[in-house]
């Protein structure tokens, strides 16, 4: 009887432990769940606070009905115009016409390569530019993500530097895209006083001003297909003018 009992509390203790082990792998599932959803889930933003909302978009956003997107809220839209020291975006020109059409106001940027000279990298943006009307001017798309990691941070900051000022000689004073950590790591001291387009998933977004927002990847906007990233203006509507009107100017004067 002694041994039967022994069994028995041994199969309650595994039991017990089993409960034990399953209730600990469910509660991690859930953490991790729960930190992800933190991760990917856009944050709240206030529309009031800032009602002039955008987006960016590029080939990889297919054919774009930009009327749709106008009808959706859209006010303002950041093209790809170009990469590198020659790479021209396929859709540049059709996104610039059509979202024009739609009475969006509009912007070009420039991905910038780490292993590519600045000045070459400007006169590619300008060249694919050409004479097309901006809005909003060109913005510098700065990221670690899809550049080169053996390049040493001195000569990034460097040509980063090279390109802003042959854009800055043209008249035409860049906005800065890039995440928290870029922007300290390549912008915060070597490029201060510039437009910035900070990409961030928090509700607070950069501990400096910024001019725009890029809050969210996997936006939902009709008019495009799959998933866009969305972005509002960082003021009212009589600053998002006043903006506007800076930034044409300046636009108009880099390209007669």
């Amino acid at each position: 009887m002694k041994i039967l009992a022994d069994i028995n509390t041994r199969k309650t203790d595994i039991t017990v432990f089993l409960c034990f082990l399953l209730a600990g792998a469910l509660l991690s599932w859930a953490a991790y769940a729960a930190w992800i959803h933190f991760r990917t889930t856009p944050p709240y933003v206030d529309r009031e606070k800032y009602p002039v909302g955008g987006i960016d978009v590029s080939s990889h956003n297919g054919e774009i009905d930009f009327h749709k997107a106008a009808g959706d809220g859209v006010q303002f839209v950041w093209i790809k115009a170009s990469e590198g020291a020659s790479f021209r975006d396929s859709t540049f020109s059709d996104n610039h016409m059509n979202a024009g059409l739609a009475g969006l106001k509009r912007g070009a940027y420039h991905f910038f390569r780490f292993d590519k000279d600045g000045t070459e990298q400007a006169i590619n943006l300008l060249e694919a530019v050409g004479d097309r009307n901006l809005e909003m001017g060109v913005a510098i798309d700065v990221e670690t993500s899809g550049n080169p990691g053996n390049v040493n941070d001195d000569v990034i900051k460097e040509r980063l530097s090279a390109m802003v000022d042959y854009l800055n000689l043209r008249g035409l004073a860049p906005t800065l895209y890039c995440n928290k950590k870029d922007y300290y790591q390549y912008m915060a001291e070597s490029l201060p006083g510039n437009s910035l387009w900070i990409c961030s998933f928090s509700s607070n977004p950069i501990a400096a001003p910024w001019t725009f927002w890029q809050y969210n990847h996997k936006g939902s906007v009709k008019g495009v297909k799959g998933a866009v990233d969305m972005n509002v203006f960082g003021g009212s509507h009589d600053e998002w003018t006043d903006f506007i009107s800076k930034q044409q100017y300046k636009a108009n004067k880099s390209v007669n």
